[in-house]
């Protein structure tokens, strides 16, 4: 990444490029099953997400799902939106230079399955589950 190399900081679209690439490397059936879930990366989640969140420090959102989870969705559902998920950079890169154990592919990696687990339903215990049981 030339801009870490350079020292400045990755921009949104540095963070962009790099979420693609984490998704396009997640197995096949990971992707397919994500179907058209929309990748969007912010410097920080809007005022209104905080509060309704109940939030108060923006640096403590990293990552963001919005949409209809696949549990609950129906053929029914006639939703005008395609489900999101944000990436926050500046928690982000804020989280990645605190914790200095990670790299940002990995931090990036993790928040974009995070977030992609709440589209299949999965609850934050469920996710942290998983992932306990991976490492």
């Amino acid at each position: 990444m030339s801009d870490a190399v350079m020292g400045r900081a990755p921009s949104l679209d540095d963070l962009a490029e790099i979420a693609e690439r984490a998704f396009a490397e997640l197995p096949e059936g990971f992707r397919r099953l994500a179907g058209e879930v929309v990748f969007r990366v912010d410097d920080f989640p809007e005022p209104e997400v905080l509060a309704e969140l109940g939030i108060e420090d923006a640096f403590e959102l990293t990552g963001l799902y919005q949409g209809v989870d696949l549990s609950r969705r129906s053929v029914l559902d006639g939703s005008a939106h395609p489900s999101r998920v944000f990436l926050y950079r500046r928690p982000i890169l804020d989280e990645w230079a605190e914790r200095g154990d990670v790299t940002l592919e990995e931090l990036v990696t993790h928040v974009l399955v995070h977030e992609i687990g709440h589209h299949f339903g999965l609850s934050d215990d469920d996710i942290d589950a998983i992932e306990d049981a991976a490492e």
